[in-house]
């Protein structure tokens, strides 16, 4: 690695494109972003054009670029990472609509689309050992649900496709031609096993989707390579023209977005992988634990090999809402809009507003606790991801009474941190039961940067939480299989040891305010319980 090569990063989240310009010790040069649509035709469905991603990945990698001041030419690496939907082409590379409008441009069925609910119960009902892999139960957010009900919806669509992408493999084709799919994306979303390096073409014939294991599974993944393996020829004449870059400048295989957070996080030089865990909080929540031996965990997705750290076995959990749960829970409050307004005029979000307030009248975060009374928030608005693997559960608030002051308003906030805090140490708690105990939290994502949302989180779950050392860890995880491909580093693991740290600590509370947390704890679960029983019968 030469002085003044530089790696990008780009994330494709549920809303926004991002480029990150990084150079090699991980400083972030510059960064850029630009929105992307989202279509939502009811609560169940999400749906997205791939060419109106690409554009807007074009336009923010263009934008970072000239603001960082670095010549195209020092660009060395290039990684991409996305959410896990699907992208559907025909035979030339175009769009083919998966949605009720028709339009080809809609050709993505994003993650959180829960239209193949019924598909993924039908699914885990065969017991198939794919299953195993998926934490026993898979969920409408993964890849092969959203298959079936295409081809028993769409039918037209499925047997025209030629390309079923996972968004992160679409990005890596559409900058090199080269169609190879990471081993991440598959392994996790795709019922791939890697540590067996095989498709399970039983599992493709007992569900109902034989047709995808034609020609060694040539629409789904025929060649799946590692993250951060340089792809084709670099970037080809197109591409680099759209992104503004070099022609074949290096570009490496890619990452889920929670996974990207997660190189760019847990790596840091001074601790192991496996002794920490990635805490993703953004509009969803996506925890990832590696560990050196494989566990099964019950309701926690995996054991995933090599799908994010290599030679290491991943646990993936998390829940389908958090900072959008945060975000729809305080509408539920009577005068939402009136504090909303005036949240807006001070320049902030409706939760920063809140949090500015809480930094103001507090001694410390963990004095929050006072404030909730009797609230406890089950925020499983779309869903248990993890681990009651649940998609037809949903949130509960409890100990409300008729309070509609800033107070009530502010009291409804922390519960809800709350809420999300005991979902993660719910989901810690079984993984320790099955061998697999991190003792650090490494925090990333809008939702969770500003210091009280760490402290809270940390209270609620029991836990260390650690902050991450870049202001943009998605990013640099990205850049890093950039950094990778490029050859700058040898392996995934050497590219976070240089380029990655830690920030600041947040340590649990003890005392009685840890002895509360462990009473509303259990609170928050036997009401999971009742929940249940009320949908049983």
């Amino acid at each position: 690695m030469s002085l003044g090569d530089v790696f990008v990063g780009i994330d494709v989240g549920t809303g926004s494109a991002r480029a990150g310009v990084f150079d090699g010790a991980g400083i972030l040069l510059a960064a850029a972003k630009r929105d992307i649509k989202l279509f939502r035709d009811g609560p169940h469905i999400a749906e997205q054009s791939s060419d109106d991603i690409w554009s807007c990945v074009c336009e923010a990698t263009r934008e970072a670029v000239a603001q960082s001041g670095v010549s195209p030419d020092a660009v060395k690496g290039l990684g991409f990472d996305a959410t896990c939907s699907l992208v559907v082409l025909d035979s030339d590379g175009a769009p083919l609509s998966i949605s009720a409008s028709g339009e080809a441009a809609r050709n993505i069925i994003v993650w959180m689309d829960h239209r193949a609910t019924d598909q993924a119960a039908r699914i885990n009902q065969g017991g198939h050992a794919v299953l195993e892999y998926v934490g026993g139960t898979i969920s409408p957010e993964m890849e092969t649900p959203k298959l079936l009900w295409l081809k028993e919806n769409m039918p037209v669509t499925f047997e025209s496709a030629a390309d079923f992408f996972d968004l992160t493999d679409y990005l890596t084709w559409r900058s090199t031609g080269d169609n190879s799919r990471s081993m991440c994306t598959v392994t996790c979303k795709w019922t791939y096993l890697a540590h067996e390096d095989r498709w399970d073409a039983s599992y493709f014939k007992d569900i109902g989707l034989d047709e995808l294991t034609q020609d060694d599974f040539a629409k789904i993944g025929t060649k799946i390579v590692a993250p951060g393996t340089a792809l084709g020829n670099g970037l080809t004449g197109q591409a680099a023209a759209d992104l503004g870059l070099t022609e074949g400048t290096p570009v490496a295989a890619g990452l889920i977005d929670a996974h990207a957070g997660g190189v760019g996080t847990i790596g840091a030089a001074g601790g192991a992988p496996s002794s920490r865990i990635a805490y993703v909080f953004g509009t969803s929540a996506c925890t990832m634990s590696s560990s050196e031996a494989k566990a099964l965990v019950p309701g926690v997705w995996g054991p995933y090999f090599s799908a994010m750290v290599p030679g290491l076995w991943l646990n993936e959990g998390g829940q389908s809402a958090a900072g959008e749960a945060i975000a729809h829970l305080l509408t539920l409050h009577p005068n939402h809009l009136e504090f909303k307004a005036k949240a807006e005029a001070a320049g902030q979000s409706l939760p920063d507003y809140l949090l500015a307030h809480l930094e103001s009248n507090l001694g410390s975060a963990s004095e929050a606790l006072a404030l909730v009374n009797q609230l406890v928030v089950v925020p499983d608005f779309l869903g248990n991801r993890a681990p009651l693997a649940d998609p037809n559960a949903r949130a509960i608030v409890s100990g409300f009474d008729l309070s509609a002051d800033f107070e009530s308003l502010v009291a409804l906030y922390v519960a809800g941190l709350f809420g999300l805090g005991y979902g993660l140490r719910q989901i810690l708690d079984v993984q320790r039961a099955h061998g697999v105990c991190p003792d650090t939290v490494v925090i990333s994502g809008g939702a969770g940067e500003h210091p009280i949302v760490k402290q809270l989180l940390a209270d609620a779950a029991g836990i260390r939480f650690a902050g991450p050392g870049s202001s943009e860890p998605v990013l640099l995880g990205s850049a890093i299989l950039g950094a990778v491909g490029g050859g700058a580093f040898a392996s995934i693991e050497a590219g976070m040891a240089g380029m990655s740290r830690l920030g600041e600590m947040f340590e649990p509370a003890k005392g009685e305010i840890a002895s509360a947390h462990s009473k509303r704890f259990d609170v928050f679960k036997a009401l999971q319980s009742a929940a249940r029983l009320l949908r049983e019968n």
